[in-house]
């Protein structure tokens, strides 16, 4: 795109990386185009800049309309005059719009991302020494929730996190500092909290019943990574489905909206419910996982 870019601009513009890309991309983009224009002969100033998006899947539109802040990165005074009249509709509405350097910008997105997931994994660790000692992760959670330190967003305990933004800007993230000769060894331990944690419920299960669970009918209330979305990349429900039919059980499954991605992906290896009771019908047990509103008071 960027050499396409060259090959055809005819006048200033801006070049605007909204994905989430590796810390020094933009900076490749800049060299990409002026390779293009220099075989082109031609002179043509242009400015480079980082505009992460930090949209929530399922509430895309209410965070682009409203949104916590906007990131934007840029290298030169023009660059940020354009951008700021580009974005001046939400300086109007005091929405934080906040300046800064490239690498510094398409840096703020990995460790914004990884930040959530390493809360993710700390409140699961915490549930999960919580059980062993008698304690009550959601006392916990509340009592450290209300620290205006911490606060409570990204403080529930699950199966792990999945999706297509958390798992891979980690890893990411763990290889741009590897070839910068760094060790992210926090970010290591949150990927391997994570990755048992996609087992835990599997592993209660068996504990259960005595290791035995051939022949048992399980039911699962969500397969969606998270609600609110069908997204199914990196769902840990694929995992706990593939342990549990390895391990002999049948199972009975439903999403409100991920049934049909779930086909997708697994096929009729399991039982799609028509609704969360169907599901349970002469189930042993019933795991929940996506953490869907219409499961809180079935």
């Amino acid at each position: 795109v960027a050499r396409t870019i060259g090959r055809n601009m005819n006048k200033y513009m801006v070049v605007v990386t909204k994905s989430t890309v590796p810390v020094g991309t933009s900076r490749k983009i800049r060299a990409a185009i002026q390779e293009e224009l220099d075989k082109r002969g031609v002179t043509i100033e242009f400015d480079v800049a980082s505009n992460p998006e930090f949209l929530k899947e399922g509430n895309a539109v209410k965070d682009f309309m409203s949104p916590d802040r906007v990131v934007v990165g840029v290298e030169s005074a023009r660059a940020k005059e354009l951008m700021s009249k580009l974005y001046k509709p939400f300086l109007l509405n005091n929405f934080r719009v906040i300046f800064m350097d490239i690498p510094s910008a398409e840096m703020t997105k990995y460790a914004a991302n990884s930040m959530l997931a390493t809360r993710i994994s700390f409140i699961n660790d915490i549930a999960n020494l919580c059980e062993l000692v008698g304690a009550d992760v959601n006392m916990v959670r509340n009592g450290i929730g209300s620290d205006s330190r911490i606060g409570r967003k990204f403080l529930y305990p699950g199966i792990g996190y999945g999706g297509s933004c958390f798992p891979k800007d980690i890893k990411a993230l763990v290889k741009t500092a590897e070839q910068n000769g760094y060790d992210m060894r926090v970010l290591r331990a949150v990927e391997e909290v994570n990755e048992c944690q996609k087992s835990i419920l599997f592993e209660k299960l068996q504990q259960f019943f005595s290791g035995d669970l051939q022949g048992k009918t399980i039911a699962l209330w969500g397969l969606a990574f998270k609600p609110e979305t069908d997204d199914m990349r990196e769902a840990p429900s694929l995992i706990l489905i593939e342990k549990l039919l390895n391990a002999g059980c049948k199972v009975r499954a439903y999403d409100p909206v991920a049934i049909d991605e779930c086909k997708r992906r697994i096929g009729n290896s399991i039982y799609y419910a028509n609704d969360m009771y169907d599901a349970v019908l002469d189930a042993d047990a019933m795991l929940l996982i996506t953490e869907w509103k219409e499961f809180r008071l079935p």
